[in-house]
């Protein structure tokens, strides 16, 4: 069974460390992120509020409640909660920072590509910077919650994630994506989380964590300010 992490414990919900290859869902060879909380804490109820892909490391909610899951999923779909990742690539963006817009639409194989029209907007925002070393570092900030939406997000840039060989990511030890920050208000509390990635050769070499040592905190870049796709359509 995978080790289950705990970055945090609150009387409402619990922020959890996702290891890298971890499925979210139940698969044929090992029990959902769920039940592997539920059966590392004794905690019977546990409800997912939001997913992370299986290459995907990081920070996620799972709520204790019915009412707090009821609560947080409203957060997220009203884009209400800020969710920040880090990427690695081994190729250079089309551009060093901005936004990746477009409409989400299913592919091939299960594959998802970015184009243009109004069906399952997408938006992220993203600042990129060389580590000196063939990779570059990516801080993504998702307005949206589209399915593979960071994986295609980068792709477009032509820099698809070290890693991601399904959106044709150079082979690697992990996918080189990591949930690495959350900030939401509860109950009139401004609540944070950082969590730099603790696995991947690459993530642990020095370049890459001097730039993420020198690097303000997540909600302290300059983001341009934005409307974000409505929670009807977000939605639909």
């Amino acid at each position: 069974m995978s080790e289950v992490r705990i970055h945090a414990w609150h009387e409402d919900f619990l922020v959890i460390d996702k290891a890298a290859g971890q499925p979210f869902h139940h698969d044929a060879e090992q029990p959902g992120l769920a039940e592997l909380v539920r059966q590392a804490t004794g905690i019977a109820a546990l409800y997912p509020v939001h997913r992370l892909d299986t290459l995907t490391s990081g920070l996620i909610l799972l709520a204790r409640s019915s009412d707090a899951a009821r609560a947080l999923s409203d957060q997220f779909a009203s884009h209400r909660i800020d969710k920040f990742y880090l990427a690695l690539s081994s190729k250079k963006p089309a551009k060093k920072q901005g936004w990746v817009k477009g409409s989400m639409s299913k592919g091939r194989n299960g594959n998802w590509k970015l184009g243009h029209g109004d069906e399952l907007p997408a938006a992220t925002q993203f600042f990129s910077a060389g580590l000196g070393n063939g990779l570059r570092a990516f801080l993504l900030r998702p307005l949206s919650g589209r399915t593979h939406q960071l994986r295609v997000a980068l792709k477009s840039l032509g820099s698809p994630i070290l890693g991601d060989t399904r959106y044709g990511g150079m082979a690697a030890d992990r996918g080189y994506l990591h949930a690495y920050a959350l900030q939401l208000n509860w109950q009139g509390e401004r609540l944070r989380w950082t969590l730099p990635p603790a696995t991947g050769t690459a993530f642990a070499d020095t370049a890459f964590k001097d730039w993420l040592a020198r690097s303000p905190a997540p909600w302290d870049w300059p983001w341009p300010a934005a409307s974000r796709p409505s929670a009807r359509q977000e939605n639909e």
